[in-house]
């Protein structure tokens, strides 16, 4: 879940970003200089509180959240970076494991519901998912302009003396500045040690697109997206359809930035539902991807020349033959028909390869990841060890296609495993032994065999013992010799 749709109570005096229309709060009983100092604050023993410390090791700085000490219910996250400062925020202590999570990633503050600034360029709320990247599609907000604590000063007439800084028991639902917010924001410039910081103090984003005028209501909003306002307004309060938090609320109602409306729409039309719908046939009022389609018109047709246009079988249908035998032998004549169709609804040789260059992959990747351990760990002893003399583990999802095509497939299986041996040791050098015993590693753990039709098949498909009759290589299968080098 995204940082932003978590929800902040309240600023820490010591912060150097603060967030709009969010209270002060004395944070001088938390040290938040220090990471571990402050994952310390919650880690006592026999007690419910709770902290943790992480580095940020591909975006830089540190991470750290603690349970207050005086308030169980709040916890206080911290986000440190070299080049930009500090963030203290206190959240509730339900919420602080979640943000801590988000904050691995490159966004360093979140405004304007999901707006969010990596320290140098201003990005929209992500909603396209990139998986090639694992991460949200990255959209930069054209002419944004960061707003500092600075700029927002210089151009008010704030007043610090009505401003307020509250204790961490005067958090609350009631907690929102009662006065002037940017009374508060001067208040908190005022006791900062270095005023010149204040140029270099977030507070917020402005864009052309955030401009009132330029904003969409929940009518706007769903006629974007294509939907009803009521469906839109059902989406909101189930939580569902990842409906995007609205940039502002004017007059009590919600309002939400055009390309955010847009871009919500977009990930809609990229949705899961979406994706089969664009190959998808309708029959019969229902839609199905055109493979499954068919597949529908296939056995429809199959099933009623069985059914009906064979005489002995349309018998079956007099009164007479209505017996939970007669029934159940149609139902098998039915059901070996699709089993020996599966060739015509799998391309078998293609998934074959498939699987075949799959493992291959994770046989060269355990290679890779094996070498490198064995650079720093193994090498320095004997610098001419390859390391190619243990099994490699293989992802559960390709040991489990394997194991499909050995339940489906055999024959087919037991060529693909063939061909992965004699590859391996060909292209990656990897001894037979070896891919042997990842294949049979694989299909034990993953595989989905009965363990004696496992260990029969591995007998038969593996390099065969060298003094002895074909054995079983499954590990810890009885009377099975090592595979031979």
């Amino acid at each position: 879940m995204a940082l932003y749709r978590y929800r902040a109570l309240a600023n820490g005096l010591r912060t150097d970003h603060p967030i709009p229309d969010l209270p002060f709060v004395d944070d001088s009983h938390i040290p938040v200089d220090d990471p571990a100092a402050v994952e310390a604050v919650g880690r006592k023993r026999g007690s419910d509180t709770w902290g943790r410390q992480d580095l940020n090791r591909r975006y830089g700085g540190w991470m750290a959240f603690t349970s207050d000490p005086v308030r169980r219910d709040l916890a206080w996250c911290v986000r440190w970076h070299p080049d930009h400062g500090r963030s203290v925020i206190v959240y509730s202590r339900e919420d602080a494991g979640g943000v801590h999570m988000a904050l691995w990633g490159p966004a360093l503050l979140f405004r304007a519901s999901g707006y969010w600034w990596d320290g140098e360029t201003w990005y929209r709320p992500g909603q396209i998912w990139d998986t090639a990247n694992e991460d949200y599609h990255r959209r930069p907000v054209p002419s944004a302009v960061t707003v500092t604590t600075a700029s927002l000063l210089s151009a008010s007439n704030a007043d610090p003396a009505r401003g307020r800084v509250l204790d961490v028991g005067g958090i609350g639902e009631d907690a929102a500045p009662t006065g002037r917010w940017l009374d508060d924001l001067a208040l908190w410039a005022q006791r900062r040690a270095d005023p010149e910081s204040l140029g270099h103090s977030i507070v917020t984003l402005a864009a052309p697109e955030l401009n009132a005028d330029q904003m969409v209501s929940s009518a706007g909003m769903a006629e974007i997206a294509g939907i009803s306002a009521s469906a839109l307004r059902a989406y909101i309060a189930r939580d569902e359809a990842d409906v995007p938090l609205p940039q502002a609320v004017l007059n009590g109602s919600s309002m939400w930035a055009r390309p955010v409306a847009e871009e919500w729409a977009e990930q809609r039309q990229r949705s899961p539902a979406s994706v089969i719908q664009a190959v998808a046939a309708d029959r019969d009022g229902a839609s199905l991807p055109p493979g499954a389609a068919e597949i529908w018109s296939r056995f429809t047709r199959v099933f009623f020349s069985l059914l009906w246009e064979r005489s002995e079988t349309r018998k079956r249908w007099a009164l007479r033959w209505r017996t939970e035998a007669a029934v159940r032998d149609v139902a098998e004549g039915l059901g070996w028909e699709v089993a020996a169709s599966l060739d015509r609804m799998i391309p078998t040789d293609a998934l074959a390869k498939t699987i075949e260059l799959a493992f291959m992959d994770e046989l060269a990747e355990g290679q890779r990841s094996h070498r490198a351990f064995s650079d720093r760990e193994l090498h320095l002893a004997n610098p001419g060890d390859t390391g190619d003399d243990v099994p490699y583990g293989i992802t559960p999802g390709v040991a489990r296609m394997l194991g499909w095509l050995v339940r489906h497939h055999p024959a087919a299986a037991g060529n693909v495993i063939g061909t992965i041996i004699g590859e391996a040791e060909r292209r990656l050098r990897i001894p037979r032994d070896v891919t042997e015993q990842s294949v049979s590693t694989a299909l034990s753990l993953d595989g989905d065999l009965d363990d004696d039709a496992l260990d029969k098949f591995l007998s038969l498909v593996l390099s065969p013992a060298i003094d002895g009759p074909l054995r079983g290589s499954r590990p810890g299968a009885g009377g099975g010799a090592a595979p031979p080098g």
